[in-house]
């Protein structure tokens, strides 16, 4: 089972902007401006994403987003579906009731034109419940090892967590990760990113010593050379990175200009050993809605057509 693939799905934002309901829990959303040149700035920082992607061998497959109803976090289309390589499409519940609206079938039709989808599971009824799982958002995903991490958070709900976690025939490891105001971090992949042979985490964010242990054991059982990061780091969006290919087998790692100016030289050195790293400036989107280059991209893992 491979850990990358060079095959990402976008949606293009027409509606962008401050979400006050996600902002409840996301401390990375700094700005609350909304208007038509927000929403400018945004497009082309977008645009200006696929086009470094493309341009360095990735398959981009973009997506408009539907202008009604207005979805402004719909850029972030990695909270809402998971693609499997045994053609499994998972929907995933979601916190806020404004980004519900973005799973959108539409998308997935067009996809089945390329890509072969056996099953479709369900998990958004759990929102009924109050619990939440916002699929790699939520969970840092090791395929060839059949691991899920995962921090808790109101976003990470481990009752479908382990749902989840079953149905793909995964284990998981939960932990608590925390910012200095002690609030728990929203997402684990804005502290964490796994690539094929290395891990890109920031350790200082788990309290729990014990836990803490177990996901570093976990790691180097697994043969991934820990990249530590630092909280300030996690601030500029350092966590917030993928692995993906190029159509060629290239090994490429997507992060914005900002995470990769606050790389240190010596991590800068660890990963361009690795991979190449693609870094498109992407500041509006950061400051607006809190989220980054790994939250654009939803990765697309399905078999593909033979017809």
């Amino acid at each position: 089972m491979q850990q990358t693939t060079a095959h990402i799905m976008m949606v293009r934002p027409v509606s962008f902007g401050h979400n006050p309901q996600t902002a409840e829990n996301n401390a990375f959303q700094t700005k609350k401006a909304n208007s038509a040149e927000v929403l400018q700035q945004a497009q082309a920082e977008f645009d200006g994403m696929v086009a470094m992607l493309r341009e360095a061998g990735v398959n981009v497959l973009v997506f408009d987003d539907t202008p009604h109803p207005s979805k402004p976090s719909a850029i972030f289309p990695n909270n809402w579906v998971s693609f499997h390589e045994e053609g499994v499409v998972i929907l995933y519940p979601m916190y806020a009731p404004n980004r519900r609206e973005e799973r959108q079938e539409e998308i997935l039709i067009a996809l089945e034109q390329q890509f072969d989808k056996q099953i479709l599971l369900d998990f958004s009824p759990y929102e009924n419940s109050g619990k939440y799982l916002e699929s790699t958002g939520s969970m840092i995903i090791d395929r060839p090892h059949k691991i899920i991490y995962a921090c808790r958070s109101e976003r990470t709900n481990e009752q479908v967590l382990q749902v989840v976690a079953e149905k793909l025939s995964y284990e998981y490891l939960l932990f608590d990760a925390v910012d200095e105001h002690q609030q728990a971090i929203y997402h684990t992949n804005v502290m964490m990113c796994l690539g094929q042979d290395f891990a890109v985490i920031c350790l200082d964010l788990l309290p729990n010593a014990a836990e803490r242990k177990a996901v570093v054991d976990k790691l180097q059982q697994t043969h991934k050379q820990i990249v530590a990061l630092s909280t300030e780091q996690i601030a500029q969006f350092a966590g917030n990175m993928l692995e993906v290919q190029s159509t060629q087998g290239d090994r490429l790692l997507v992060m914005s200009e900002r995470a990769f100016k606050s790389l240190t030289p010596d991590q800068r050195n660890v990963l361009e050993q690795k991979v190449k790293i693609v870094a498109p400036p992407l500041y509006t989107i950061e400051d607006h809605e809190g989220g980054s280059a790994r939250c654009m991209m939803a990765e697309v893992f399905l078999p593909k057509n033979q017809s």
